[in-house]
């Protein structure tokens, strides 16, 4: 069992340096995702700790985009995070702006879901339901083709993300779909506290 900081706190650690809606709600996000994925992938007794990576995953991003990976081992010391947590946290911005190459299935999770909740979450925006509740693999694969759409979420990453798992693209779509719908409730009523 790997430490890790508790909730208050690594959500206050968030909240500090991430003040911008938008990126609250994607750490709130990707949490959600990774605790489904740890259930989903029989790591239930990590769940805590892959929940807290993807909460803090981007925590520098917002302030220092520049150093997005480099500076979020400076800010994760001040709440106590231990080396996994931070190589955790840093693998997901392999050879994009770190090398630091995610090895545990944990990483390599991170690394693919988070782009694609991004893709998800465009495209769940542009239903009638404004919702992943009723959104098919089918329909995110037409929007995943679209170049033009969410343009700023990384085909390219998301396949290698699906590759490094060694998943279908489709599986990789449909269970982070799922893991996003069995947070969204949740994560509305939080955001709607702050």
């Amino acid at each position: 069992m790997r430490a890790c900081p508790d909730r208050p706190a690594a959500l206050a650690l968030l909240r500090k340096y991430n003040s911008e809606s938008f990126h609250i709600q994607h750490a709130l996000t990707v949490e959600a995702v990774m605790r489904w994925y740890a259930q989903d992938l029989g790591y239930g007794e990590e769940a805590d700790f892959w929940a807290i990576v993807g909460l803090l995953h981007d925590v520098d991003f917002e302030k220092w985009p520049e150093e997005h990976c480099k500076k979020a081992p400076e800010l994760l010391a001040e709440i106590g995070c231990d080396e996994d947590l931070v190589h955790a946290v840093c693998s997901h911005g392999y050879g994009l702006v770190c090398d630091v190459e995610p090895a545990h299935e944990m990483e390599k999770v991170l690394f693919a879901a988070d782009e694609l909740t991004g893709l998800i979450g465009a495209a769940a925006r542009m239903r009638p339901s404004r919702s992943v509740s009723d959104m098919e693999v089918s329909s995110l694969k037409k929007k995943f083709k679209d170049k033009k759409f969410a343009a700023g979420c990384s085909r390219d990453v998301i396949k290698a993300g699906a590759e490094r798992l060694g998943w279908e693209l489709e599986t990789l779509m449909d269970k982070t779909i799922q893991a996003m719908r069995a947070g969204e409730a949740q994560i509305a009523e939080e955001l709607a506290s702050f």
